[in-house]
């Protein structure tokens, strides 16, 4: 065996029968003996221990899942196991009950490489049907626009498909735009004219502390009275100042809030108005009082 250079090149299969020198042999990982090309295996040479490699496994009939049978143990006692551990009857419709794809009267069922999910919709659909007019995509969801009236015109815009009239729906769209625009107007002018009224009150208020106190400022002796503003708190040692701090400070700054108004954007040519009932008549001048392109 072997060569004069090499004295241990090559050993003889195990096998009785054959005895075959092969210089590249192989050893059985389970009784570690050397075994030549043909009888490598546990079957072709007898293995008296390859049991001890096997893995049988079984199928549980309550959760579909495998329970592997340990070798040299009781497979009663590793079913029991089982089912006392980790059987979950729930995982049965899971394993068992294929998805499908959800277009009405297709039964392809959906795998790792026939699913295409929509972009739109988002559902999986089979190669069949993965375009958006072979499953009826309703299209992807559309999000709330900023402008306020947009609510509004996509409400007209449904109601004047439905109706057969055109002049009906445009009439009222335009009615409906017109009593919200009034309703934002009136708002803005109560605001406006509370504020305008509680400034006026505020300086009537102070001339009155000026009279009385130039009235009587040589009979009293008022001269160390500290006044007060009543809007930011400040103290002046007089009235006549106060009443400047006033006229200067809050009531330019109550007029330029009052002179702050909201513009609202026209959703067709994007033009800026003031006042809302201007945007109304400007759709129905321009745009023939309908939201429709």
């Amino acid at each position: 065996m072997g060569t004069p250079q090499f004295p241990d090149l090559g050993k003889h299969c195990s096998v009785e029968d054959c005895k075959q020198i092969d210089f590249l042999p192989f050893t059985c990982d389970r009784c570690h003996l050397v075994y030549c090309l043909e009888h490598r295996s546990y079957i072709k040479h007898h293995c008296p221990k390859a049991d001890k490699k096997d893995v049988t496994v079984v199928i549980c009939p309550l959760c579909a899942k495998g329970v592997r049978l340990i070798p040299d143990e009781d497979p009663n006692i590793t079913w029991e196991m089982h089912v006392n551990t980790e059987c979950d009857p729930s995982n049965y419709d899971k394993v068992t009950k294929k998805k499908k794809c959800p277009v009405p009267g297709c039964r392809e069922v959906l795998t790792f490489s026939n699913t295409i999910k929509c972009r739109d919709c988002t559902l999986d659909h089979c190669l069949k049907h993965r375009f958006g007019p072979d499953h009826k995509c309703p299209g992807p969801k559309k999000s709330d626009p900023g402008f306020p009236f947009m609510g509004l015109l996509s409400r007209s815009r449904k109601e004047s498909k439905t109706n057969q009239a055109p002049a009906t729906s445009s009439s009222k769209w335009a009615t409906s735009f017109l009593n919200a625009a009034s309703t934002v107007r009136a708002s803005a002018e109560a605001g406006m004219t509370k504020l305008g009224s509680e400034i006026s009150q505020k300086l009537q208020i102070a001339r009155d502390g000026v009279g009385l106190s130039s009235s009587g400022g040589g009979s009293n002796g008022n001269a160390g009275q500290v006044e007060e503003c009543p809007q930011c708190g400040a103290k002046f040692s007089s009235v006549t100042t106060l009443v400047d701090h006033v006229e200067k400070v809050h009531e330019r700054n109550n007029q330029s809030r009052v002179f702050k108004m909201s513009i609202d954007v026209c959703p067709k040519c994007s033009k800026g108005f003031r006042d809302p009932v201007a945007l109304v008549e400007h759709v129905e001048r321009d745009h023939g009082g309908t939201s429709k392109a």
